[in-house]
């Protein structure tokens, strides 16, 4: 274990020394908050500086700081003492974060730049289908003016409601046959106010 694991932090132990960041850690994982306050006293400052190092910005530095330092109270139980220090597992963590957020701008970014190179095309296409789309409605609606009533209800029934045509004779109540030939009726009214081709 690194010599910083025993530097006086905190208040002493019952044999009379301060409590090393090991002690703390443990005391962390059991839960405790003082125990915690005193650890992050004398992490906050080099898990900051790492990862301001890796991100050179100040507002995410201090972001991933707190991210670094809330796993470290999270996992303060799973610490293992024999794969090195306290400060050492915590800026492990710390560089871990740090990289992470770096790879995730820049995925940012490369997912923008794409999405600029698109932009102009899909600007145009969204645009020229939402003017083509009303305009089209606006005749559909127009040409179902021009149909009788029960032929306008039994095509919007069928063809928006999504109903058969028992369903439409029963919502309308007419007999299945008339309903059948106004349909049929309707929708060569509408094809040919519409100007579809045969």
């Amino acid at each position: 274990m690194g010599t910083r694991d025993r530097s006086p932090v905190g208040e002493d132990r019952p044999d009379g020394g301060p409590p090393g960041l090991e002690e703390l850690l443990q005391e962390v994982g059991r839960g405790g908050r003082a125990a915690f306050e005193r650890l992050y006293e004398v992490l906050a400052p080099q898990v900051f500086g790492l990862v301001l190092r890796v991100l050179r910005d100040r507002a995410h530095s201090e972001e991933v700081a707190q991210e670094v330092l809330v796993e470290v109270w999270r996992s303060a139980a799973r610490y293992d003492p024999g794969k090195g220090s306290v400060m050492a597992w915590a800026l492990t963590i710390a560089h871990r974060r740090a990289i992470d957020r770096v790879r995730a701008a820049q995925a940012g970014t490369d997912r923008e730049e794409r999405a600029a190179r698109l932009e102009p095309h899909r600007c145009f296409d969204e645009v020229s289908e939402l003017v083509v789309g009303r305009l089209e409605g606006e005749r559909l609606r127009r040409c179902l003016g021009n149909l009788t009533e029960l032929q306008r209800e039994s095509v919007t029934f069928a063809y928006y409601g999504g109903y058969s045509y028992r369903e439409v004779a029963e919502l309308v109540k007419a007999p299945l046959g008339t309903v059948k030939t106004r349909m049929r009726d309707g929708l060569i009214r509408l094809r040919d106010c519409l100007g579809v081709d045969r």
